[in-house]
């Protein structure tokens, strides 16, 4: 055989070659063993760890790391649901370590002064390295975690520790104004995980929850975050600090995100600007594992950790280079239903980002509320803005929802003709806006939805723009009154088809409350029609019929403590809504309840919120919520109790925060921080 065709022979055969040497993920060979230890920092704190360790293994045998660290107490609150995912790891050859951060949980120190702090990520390099040198350790470590651990999952990976050998980060982003919980869009939003966290911090660890003041007064006197955060209103040094560019990211990374999750415009970013190696999974989860997602379709994520920590943690081929760079779910229409089981649709793959087969098709707003291919005539249609609307169209760009009429009736809508055949879409839809306002500050918010032939409203996704952050989120200005500005919304990522028959629609609001508290002036805002570059929606069309995704296993049931049991977690809760017709006032009611059972007691947290919103009076709304953990001991009852209060007016947020600790009954504690915080175009 001449040696050209020799060459050419072993060319195409290759790829078969390399799928021949595809290794499975690493089977469940080992027992697991839990072991406490402490992490020595270098000013002398130690942080808790608990180490999930492989049992059963040769003599001498090394092993890989898979660190998660975050606050949430892994000794209790967290204990149920780390040993289920850890087990898991350990039982396939990796030790689990999960740390509590400085002073949260089992962990000493005092509490940080903010989430991901200079001391979080200091002290997590420190981390990284001691697992890295331990005598069960091959060197290398994993870094993983979903919300907070899935942030610095990220936040490490731009710091590149030279042990750190391949992250997993599930629902987090690198945006923490734009993004995160505390500004959502760049507007100023508060939740239940304020409540959370300024409890959080003043409480000590289990088991003995110890009422020592050496113990507790450091935590218990640690000022609320929320009342930082509300200083910071907009961009800039604060929120940036601890974050770097994504392009500086040299870790391979592994992101999940859900078509749900307030974060999930990571996953694009990450797709366009990080050089490293790069394995992403969309489904149409919230907040949630893709093992235990609601709404489904659930899957085994685990595996595909497994096949991911095999290649980069233990050098074994599981073909994940071999992966599409990305498995995305197309979502299918669906009647608008909060309680939705499972969202229709299927996976797809693609392997670019945007999508090779995308292409933006433009519809324009028409003087009749319509939506159209051409531009229309010049026109302009007004709004009254309307403090309290919004309900309906839910807390954080997330949830599964109710129908949106009653919101759009307080709208500006406009409906396309009724599709002749299904249309899919794919990426992040823009709405761009030529708009002005009677006011100096007014914000805008783009929702997108699909219209039913029966008249229902499925809302699809949807992104606001605090209009005074049009130019720079860094440096907000006012608006000039009756001036027209164009503002580019981007929407948040999404999927969807729009069956033949249906409407595509465009809602244009100036709130969306209380996932943004309002703004203070009352006003009508104009939205200007016409031309090319008038006000228009941005659609990224991709073919109804897609490359198909390698099928995903469904998930298995994961191995249970036996000692602590989980009933309950008090997110999404449940919400109720008055409205007081005659004064213009409408109130939204939100309550959340979670309880635990650990060999030493039971645990029950509650959670309450109060919205207010006055339409005669947009100066003056409020947010207030009580969150309570009692921690039923065997010799004694403890409850930590923290009271939030944020009103407005024109000029001014006006902030309590009471944080309390109790024994049996008794008052141990209480301390109150109390301030008057100007506003900052918000």
């Amino acid at each position: 055989m001449p040696r050209s065709w020799l060459f050419l022979s072993l060319v195409f055969l290759a790829p078969a070659l390399r799928a021949l040497a595809v290794e499975p993920p690493s089977p469940p060979s080992y027992g697991v063993r839990m072991e406490n230890a402490w992490i020595p920092m270098n000013d002398g704190v130690r942080l808790s760890v608990t180490l999930y360790m492989p049992l059963g293994g040769k003599p001498g045998e090394k092993f890989p790391a898979v660190l998660e660290y975050h606050p949430y107490r892994k000794d209790d609150a967290d204990a149920a649901r780390d040993y289920g995912i850890y087990a898991y790891f350990a039982h396939r050859g990796f030790v689990g370590a999960r740390v509590d951060i400085r002073g949260f949980g089992s962990s000493q120190g005092v509490p940080t002064d903010r989430e991901y702090s200079a001391q979080e990520q200091f002290d997590g390099l420190q981390i990284i390295t001691w697992l890295a040198h331990q005598p069960w350790s091959n060197g290398n470590v994993g870094m993983m975690g979903i919300s907070w651990s899935g942030f610095n999952s990220l936040q490490m990976a731009m710091r590149n520790p030279p042990e750190l050998k391949a992250i997993i980060a599930v629902d987090a982003t690198a945006e923490l104004f734009h993004d995160d919980v505390h500004y959502i869009d760049g507007m100023a939003h508060i939740d239940e995980f304020e409540l959370n966290m300024d409890m959080a911090e003043g409480e000590t660890g289990a088991p003995d929850y110890s009422l020592d003041e050496t113990v507790l007064g450091p935590r218990f006197d640690a000022p609320p975050w929320s009342l930082m955060y509300l200083k910071q209103q907009h961009d800039g040094p604060f929120w940036r600090s601890p974050v770097r560019p994504l392009s500086e990211i040299k870790v391979p990374s592994f992101i999940i995100g859900g078509m749900l999750d307030g974060y999930r415009d990571s996953v694009p970013d990450m797709l366009m600007q990080t050089k490293a190696p790069l394995k992403a999974i969309v489904g149409p989860w919230n907040h949630t594992f893709p093992n235990d997602a609601r709404p489904g379709p659930e899957i085994d994520w685990l595996e595909e950790a497994v096949r991911w920590w095999d290649y980069w943690l233990k050098g074994r081929d599981t073909g994940v280079l071999n992966d599409p760079k990305l498995m995305i779910y197309m979502q299918h229409w669906h009647p608008p239903d909060p309680n939705l089981e499972t969202v229709p649709g299927e996976w797809r793959r693609e392997d670019r980002w945007p999508p090779a087969a995308a292409r933006n098709t433009v519809f324009f707003p028409q003087p009749n509320h319509t939506l159209a291919t051409s531009p229309p005539e010049h026109d302009v249609h007004q709004l009254k803005y309307i403090p309290s609307v919004g309900v309906e169209a839910g807390f954080w760009w997330g949830e599964l929802l109710s129908d949106q009429r009653p919101v759009d009736a307080f709208s500006l809508v406009y409906d396309s003709a009724p599709l002749k055949q299904d249309l899919a879409i794919l990426g992040r839809p823009q709405a761009w806006l030529e708009a002005s306002a009677t006011a100096p500050l007014a914000d805008w918010f783009a929702r997108l939805s699909d219209v039913a032939p029966d008249g229902t409203v499925t809302q699809i996704t949807g992104a606001g723009i605090n209009g005074a952050q049009r130019d720079d989120m860094a440096a907000p200005h006012d608006l000039e009154p009756g001036k027209i500005y164009a503002m580019k919304i981007a929407m948040h990522l999404t999927s969807w088809v729009f069956p033949r028959g249906h409407r595509i629609r465009l809602s244009v609001s100036n709130a969306l409350w209380p996932m943004v508290l309002p703004t203070p002036y009352a006003m009508t805002t104009s939205l200007e029609l016409g031309g090319n570059n008038g006000s228009r929606l941005v659609l990224p069309i991709v073919p109804v019929q897609g490359t198909p995704a390698p099928a995903f296993k469904p998930p298995q049931p994961l191995e249970q403590r036996t000692d602590v049991k989980s009933l309950g977690f008090p997110w999404p809760g449940s919400w109720t809504m008055e409205r007081d017709q005659v004064n213009q006032k409408t109130t939204v009611n939100w309550h959340g309840k979670a309880e635990e059972e650990y060999p030493w007691g039971k645990e029950a947290d509650y959670e309450d919120l109060t919205y207010v919103a006055d339409d005669a009076h947009p100066e003056t709304s409020s947010v207030k919520g009580e969150a309570k953990t009692i921690f039923e001991l065997h010799d004694r009852v403890l409850v930590w109790q923290g009271h939030l209060s944020v009103t407005t007016d024109q000029k001014n947020f006006y902030y309590r925060y009471t944080r309390e600790v109790l024994k049996d009954n008794q008052m141990v504690k209480r301390k109150t921080w109390e301030e008057t915080i100007p506003r900052d175009h918000q």
